[in-house]
This record gives structure tokens, sequence and C-alpha cells, in this order.
């Protein structure tokens, strides 16, 4: 073939066009890259992407976030630090761009150290809204950082009340019937906590958001149950916990809320399969209710009693959870021989949570009732997903229906358990068989081209 000139001249042309479009696509690839980001989770247990629940607290934002970290830069350990605090923050920048990150050498700016407030190497701040909180080294995960921003997007302390006096649990006890680790995630939740003795006080505070009765020992005085009664005839909204025990002079208060209380404990079969007591009922199932939407956890409820209401009062009722799908409530003895009896128990699924609701002064009067308190309890508020239920509740009641979402969790990577023999036959394999199979090969291979 004869190369002519006009034919150098065409080849040339492709070749330049080539060149053109090739460096067009690298600067269009690169404006792309730098104006999008997009990136995939391919992690079994997506430890590198934000809960669900810390997206949503997310949306409630309204204006920038300002995260500083106060760290020595030459240090090894703050160093290491200093980049687990970045990828961690990075997560909600990629959620959230107008989250800033600065870090701060204290050593470099003692001032602004001291002006924050800084005791402690690898503290943070946060700030948003013209409010500020620190979070110290240890607490720095997903979970805390969520926790700051949930407490810094209410704009206001809500008030929690317990009724105390009588013996009931206490939000801020110790004890293992007590409240005191769910009292401690209101207050990481931006909740403040008071106690509510009516014997001293003339009524129920005003700037009370929620009122917690559970389990009072002893009978409640005429005058105190009229203050109750009057708390939520004006309104007030009412988290109750009842157990097994007797209501303690209550039973007005139920009346008025028009609750069905059936003795009786519910009993669960199913969770002798998980190597708990038959009295402990699991609920899986629960109702349409902002409360419970899209909440998929497992729950337990120990020693619980069914609860029902009505619509007659002037409520408008939901159930919240329904327990012991294939349990009963027994009132006979609870001893192993029991069984379900058809003449006197009441088979499942048991209603053992409800929500009303109704209009008072141009508001909505929010309530809910459990027939247990020990869910809540120190012992067993770790239990399944009985903290996010409890939390969603109390988020519900204060009126916070935006931050009513599953709880933040740090993510576990997935192990792997073998067994002595199962972990002998991998290393037999891949350690020793493989290779020595890999050596007879080249052998073979060597041999054979000897031969030839």
């Amino acid at each position: 073939m004869e190369i002519t000139r006009r034919f150098r001249i065409q080849l040339l042309a492709q070749n330049a066009l080539f060149v053109a479009l090739f460096l067009a696509l690298i600067g269009l690839a690169g404006y792309f890259a730098r104006e999008y980001r997009t990136q995939w989770d391919v992690t079994a247990s997506h430890r590198n992407s934000l809960t669900a629940a810390s997206l949503e607290v997310l949306k409630q934002l309204k204006g920038a976030v300002r995260v500083t970290v106060y760290s020595h830069a030459q240090q090894p350990r703050a160093r290491e630090m200093r980049k687990e605090i970045a990828e961690l923050v990075g997560a909600y920048q990629r959620a959230r761009p107008d989250i800033s990150l600065t870090f701060v050498d204290p050593a470099e700016n003692p001032k602004l150290a001291e002006q924050a407030g800084i005791k402690a190497d690898g503290e943070l701040t946060v700030e948003y809204d013209k409010r500020r909180e620190r979070l110290l080294p240890g607490n720095i995960n997903e979970r805390d950082i969520t926790n700051l921003l949930m407490r810094l997007v209410r704009r206001r302390e809500l008030l929690v009340m317990y009724l105390d006096g009588h013996g009931e649990r206490r939000l801020d006890g110790i004890a293992n019937h007590d409240l005191g680790e769910f009292g401690k995630q209101l207050l990481l939740k931006g909740f403040g906590i008071n106690r509510l003795n009516l014997t001293v006080a003339p009524e129920v505070p005003a700037n009370a958001a929620v009122l917690v009765i559970s389990n009072p020992q002893v009978d409640l005085l005429p005058g105190e149950l009229d203050r109750l009664v009057a708390y939520v005839n004006r309104g007030g909204n009412l988290f109750w916990l009842i157990d097994q025990e007797p209501l303690h002079g209550l039973a007005p208060l139920a009346q008025l809320l028009g609750l069905t209380l059936t003795p009786g404990v519910v009993v669960d079969p199913s969770a002798q399969r998980l190597n708990a007591l038959p009295t402990w009922a699991l609920a899986s199932s629960y109702g349409r209710h902002p409360v419970t939407q899209n909440f998929n956890l497992i729950t337990v409820f120990p020693f619980s009693r069914s609860i029902g209401a009505g619509d007659d009062q002037g409520w408008r009722v939901a159930n919240l959870v329904e327990a012991a799908q294939q349990g009963w409530v027994e009132t006979g003895e609870l001893d192993r021989s029991m069984k379900f009896d058809k003449n006197r128990d009441t088979p499942g699924p048991v209603p053992i949570a409800v929500a009303l609701t109704r209009s008072v002064n141009d508001r909505e009067q929010r309530v809910v009732v459990v027939g247990n308190g020990y869910f809540l309890a120190n012992t067993f508020v770790g239990n399944g997903g009985n903290m996010d239920l409890g939390i969603n509740i109390m988020n519900w009641l204060a009126g916070d229906d935006s931050l009513i979402a599953v709880q933040p969790r740090g993510p576990k990577d997935p192990s792997l358990d073998l067994t002595t023999g199962s972990a002998l036959t991998i290393t037999a394999t891949f350690l020793i068989g493989l290779p020595l199979a890999f050596l007879a090969t080249a052998a073979a291979l060597w041999w054979r081209r000897r031969k030839l």
C-alpha cells in the first residue's frame, strides 16, 4: 500500500482527534469526581456507614455544624486518634456537607483550648445553633456523637418527672428494679430528670413534659391522687408502668383512662426455647403507631400483664405491643406444670402496651401505659430492643416525633467460629496440600521437559 501525503494527514488528524477526545474524557472524569462523590459500603456489617437513626437526626439539623478536635499533632497515639476521628466525622460529612472538622493542637494554641474548657487530649467540641457541647476522648463513637447532636437539636431541655415517695422505681436509682440506666440514656438524649413528691408539691409542675409512674409499693394519699387526676385532666402527658402488684390507690386514674387490667401473668412458651423463663413474654409484633414505626427489634417483658383500653372516655387508643404470640394469660399458679386452660386463660397474642391520645385545650395529650415495669429496669433494659422502645416512647410523649428512631448502635464485624476439625482441614488443604500439589506439578513438568 502506497503511503501518500494525504493518507499521512488523515492519520495525523485521527491521532490528534483521539488524543483530544481522551484528554476531554479525563477532564470530564476529573470534573465529576470533584463535583459528585459516590461510594458503596461493601462490608457485611456496614461498619463504614451511618445507621438509619444517625441519618434521621442529621435530617433535623437546620444549619451548619462545627466539630473541633483538640489533639496534639506530634504524638503517635494522637495522630492515630486524629485519623480515627476524621474517618468517623467523614461519614457524617458525606451525609451533611455543612459539617466542618477542624483540628487544634493545644500545644500550639493553648488559648483556644483554654477558652473551650478543654482538659484532656483528644477532647472535641460540637457547635450548632449557637450551642456547644463537648465529648471526652473515650466517648467518641457514632452513638455518642449522634446522641450529642440529638441534644443540640432539642432547643430546650424537656423535663421528665417521676412520681416518688411510695417505693416507686426511680429514674436515677441504681438498684436492680430501678430505672437508672434508662434515666442515663434520657439525660444523653437531652431530657432533664427530677423526682416529684406530691405530699410536698402542690401540683405536677406545668413545665413537666412527661410524668412517669412506675409501681408504687404503698397507697397514695387521697390528696396525691387528686393532683394526679388534675394533671391528666388539664392535658398532661403520662408514662405509666403497671406491674402485677395492686394499684395502691391509682384505680381512679385507670378508670379515667378507660383501662382494662386483666388479672394474670403473660406466659410465653417460646421463651423457653431461648433458655429464658416462660414468664418472660417476647414481643416482635407492634401496632401501627409513630412509636413503633419501622421498629423490628424483639423486646422482652418479664412478668407482664395484659393492658386494654376503650375509647368510651374520649381517648383514641392504639395498641403498641402484642407479646406471646403462642402464649396466654395465666391466671393459675406459676409452676412448671402450668399449661393453657381454655376455660380460664386468655390466649395470645396479648396486648401489653397501649397509647392514648385526645385533644385538650387545642393540643394533643399523649399517654402510654405498659403492663410491665421490669422491661426498663436496670436488670432487663439491655435485653433486645427494650431501651430503644423506651426512648421512642419518651420522644413521642414529649412531642419530638421527628427523633423517634431505632437508637444508633456500633456495628459489629461478623466473626467466623471454626471447630478444631474444620481449622485442621483448612490448614492441611491450603497451607500444606495445595503447596505440595504445586510443587509436584512443577516437578512433573520439569522432568517431562528434561526428557524431551
